[in-house]
């Protein structure tokens, strides 16, 4: 397959891992009156997890044995995953849609950066200012200090953090992994320590609109999953990457949609410079990437 199919590739799982991800966002955070977080991701774990399983059966990929190299990096993966997980989803039990995602929205300049930090990737100068305005722009949505602060969107922040390193690893992977054996692995490591930390809070009864939205969560999650680690193993990482800003605007749209929030210009500004400045990043990658392969 060629370079620049492989990067189109890419591309289209990464934007159809935002739809997943985002719309199960709207559908937790539409229990979140109604359930403890532990008890709903472990609901939505299960169901998730079913649904997983039997589409590895399908493919053959419960069968896979990986190498114990890429077990290590599935562990490390897993436990980045549910660091995400937990710190996203307490910051959008408490806060509005689009300024969670908003903040979420810094991820490829986070990648970017660790990219260069850990995998050896060049990045000049322009672009680490790009970033630092970008890092910006995300100070501006969460306003620590302020009157508008509000202290949950530094789980989101955290949240930053751990998808960066979720995405990293899942570039390390060894070609012959099954993405859907890693994502079976996540979701169901994700279930389990939802169900232990949910013995810590009240379980509640679950009405049958509460159930029927974790079964659609569940289902966005295994199409975010999946997604999301197909993405980062093809093409290009600084090709992919900024196709995540498609969540900003599903977010936005849900959230005026189910939720009625509409965001304040600080997150609009906030926004605003941080897709541009990712934009840039992008833009600079490419122009690099060019100039080599025009030199080879």
């Amino acid at each position: 397959m060629s370079h620049s199919r492989e990067n189109m590739r890419g591309a289209l799982f990464m934007m159809a891992s935002m739809a997943g991800f985002t719309l199960n966002d709207t559908m937790i955070k539409l229990v979140s009156d109604d359930l403890q977080l532990f008890q709903a991701v472990f609901l939505r774990g299960i169901v998730a997890t079913l649904l997983l399983g039997a589409l590895a059966w399908h493919q053959g990929a419960l069968s896979f044995r990986p190498t114990r190299r890429d077990l290590k990096i599935i562990g490390v993966r897993t436990f980045a995953e549910v660091g995400a997980t937990f710190c996203f989803l307490t910051a959008l039990f408490n806060m509005p849609l689009a300024n969670a995602t908003a903040i979420l929205q810094s991820l490829p300049l986070a990648v970017t950066l660790a990219a260069s930090l850990f995998l050896g990737h060049t990045v000049g100068w322009k672009r680490y200012l790009a970033i630092a305005i970008g890092f910006t722009g995300m100070l501006i949505i969460v306003r620590p200090g302020t009157e508008g602060f509000n202290a949950y969107a530094l789980w989101a922040v955290a949240a930053v953090g751990f998808v960066t390193l979720r995405d990293l690893l899942s570039h390390k992977l060894a070609p012959e992994t099954p993405s859907m054996f890693v994502a079976l692995f996540t979701a169901a490591s994700v279930m389990a320590l939802a169900g232990v930390a949910a013995t810590t809070q009240e379980w509640r009864a679950v009405p049958v609109d509460t159930m029927v939205y974790l079964a659609a969560a569940a289902a966005f999650i295994l199409v975010g999953y999946i997604s999301a680690v197909t993405a980062m193993r093809h093409g290009e990482i600084a090709f992919v990457s900024p196709f995540r800003y498609s969540a900003l605007i599903w977010a936005l749209l849900l959230g005026l949609l189910v939720f009625g929030d509409i965001p304040d210009r600080y997150t609009v500004i906030g926004s605003l410079i941080v897709v541009a400045t990712g934009i840039y990043t992008f833009h600079r990658e490419r122009r690099i990437l060019r100039r080599q392969r025009s030199g080879d």
